[in-house]
């Protein structure tokens, strides 16, 4: 086959490849089709990287490329499979946060590797290296953007980790340190592209260190973004910081001349974009408003509510298999403390226990339950949780008045009725799920510490709710007992 033969066949597989990606990245708008809808999307990749490699075989490739090449696929192959098989669902958040970091630090790297390569001659000090407008744009936006995602994304899995504190974390001068870095990174990235269209001259030293300022300044700017952004707010981070790994790639692909990552890049940049605004909405605040440094991760009890007057009822496990095993219909609201204790197989046995006995069961699922877009679809999933039982926000609130047990396990803040009631509260406006218009509440929890973001919910004070104090996984596996005594 000729080269130019090739070249046609190549980019025919980008296209099935990015057909592909399109058909995945629809079937996961479902649970039901999530799974084929990821396959498919594999399938796509794989079919575009090993055209390229077809391709790149076809020139000048050293055996040392070679090595490097089938020495990448190995590692990273080998790498992914492991964490696919062993990585427990309470870690998925961290894992996603992570790869957002080696995308845009993979997608910036290339850029770089691109500038120092420019026109395929090593710009060497006291050269004049062939830039053009464009190009300069395209490789800067790249660096810039994966630059930010790097380390945004490394500071948000170090809190996500435990490795930082997930409250908001103040450094002095921090937002002028923000602001600095932005400005500089802009006006040095400005005068970049204007020496790349040939409007301004500089010797290749100098730009040099335009260039090393413009990314210490992004690298800068990644870490006091997300340093100032409380826990509570993690979910939408992780998915502004997937939206700006998929602009990175997109960008990388530009400057490689490369469809694939065009295509690539600009779905997850697009669907990471509007993902990142749905939750957004769904907190009922503002992009700017979470950047600017939100709130989270207050320490301490809910020791407010006592001191306004109210009682907390604590239930014993029989009086809880009581009221589930005589309920009618049984709502189970699912949060991050059940993906801790990893309770979600004793949640999907004490549903088959419940229906057995013909009750409705069903699940509200809150947009920013978790610590990631989707965590608690995906945790419930894993333990074969039928899909039409997963119901959404809006979907399920207006069933909560004929509901006679919200069994709430583990969720704080998005069960917290002060977002309707309470305009002073941090969370005030914010869609909450409507459990406190049940019949009754059962809330299982480990203690009255305070959630992700860190405020007193007035649920636990509420004469129909009950507090059945204990680990998840434990309290669940309680129930279950006590519900087959009755």
């Amino acid at each position: 086959m000729s080269t130019t033969d090739l070249g046609y066949a190549v980019q025919l597989a980008f296209i099935v490849g990015a057909a592909l990606f399109v058909i995945g990245l629809h079937l996961m708008n479902s649970p039901a089709t999530a799974r084929n809808g990821n396959r498919l999307s594999a399938a796509g990749m794989i079919i575009a990287v090993t055209a390229e490699i077809a391709f790149v075989s076809q020139g000048q490739i050293g055996l040392g490329n070679w090595a490097i090449i089938a020495g990448g696929l190995a590692l990273g192959g080998g790498a992914g499979l492991r964490l696919a098989r062993t990585l427990q669902m309470t870690a998925m958040p961290q894992l996603v946060s992570l790869f957002n970091a080696v995308g845009g630090g993979a997608a910036g790297l290339l850029a770089l590797s691109d500038f120092l390569t420019l026109n395929g001659q090593r710009v060497l000090p006291g050269d004049v290296p062939g830039l053009d407008g464009w190009r300069t744009f395209f490789i800067l936006a790249d660096i810039l953007v994966g630059s930010v995602t790097f380390t945004g994304s490394l500071i948000a899995t170090a809190k996500l980790m435990g490795i930082l504190r997930g409250r908001p974390i103040l450094i002095p001068g921090g937002r002028i340190v923000s602001w600095f870095a932005v400005v500089c990174g802009l006006s040095v990235s400005i005068v970049l592209i204007l020496a790349g269209a040939g409007v301004v001259t500089y010797e290749t030293q100098v730009l040099y260190t335009l260039f090393a300022v413009a990314l210490v300044c992004a690298l800068i700017f990644g870490v006091t973004m997300v340093l100032p952004i409380g826990g509570a707010d993690m979910p939408v981070v992780i998915s502004l910081l997937n939206a700006f790994t998929g602009t990175a790639v997109s960008m990388a692909g530009f400057v490689v001349n490369n469809v694939m990552l065009i295509v690539a890049g600009a779905l997850v940049g697009a669907s990471g974009a509007i993902l990142t605004r749905l939750m957004a909405n769904a907190m009922n605040r503002s992009i700017p408003n979470i950047l600017m440094g939100g709130f989270g991760g207050r320490e301490g009890t809910q020791a407010d509510l006592a001191t306004e007057g109210g009682t907390v009822r604590e239930v014993s496990v029989d009086d809880a298999a009581i009221q589930l095993a005589y309920a009618s219909k049984v709502v189970i609201v699912p949060g991050y403390g059940l993906a801790v204790a990893q309770a979600q197989h004793g949640v999907r046995e004490l549903a088959d226990l419940l229906e057995a006995r013909g009750i409705e069961v069903s699940y509200a699922i809150h947009p920013v339950a978790g610590r990631m877009p989707g965590h608690m679809n995906v945790l419930l999933a894993e333990a074969n949780v039928p899909y039409p039982q997963l119901r959404e926000m809006d979907d399920i609130n207006p069933e909560f008045e004929r509901t006679d047990v919200a069994l709430v396990i583990g969720a704080n803040d998005v069960t917290n009725p002060a977002a309707r009631t309470d305009r002073s509260s941090p969370i005030y406006g914010m869609p909450i799920l409507d459990v406190d218009r049940a019949k009754s509440i059962i809330v299982v929890k480990r203690s009255m510490g305070r959630g992700y973001a860190g405020i007193d919910n007035p649920l636990y004070v509420n004469p129909k709710t009950g507090m059945f104090f204990a680990d998840a996984k434990d309290g669940i596996q309680q129930l279950i007992a006590a519900v087959k005594e009755v």
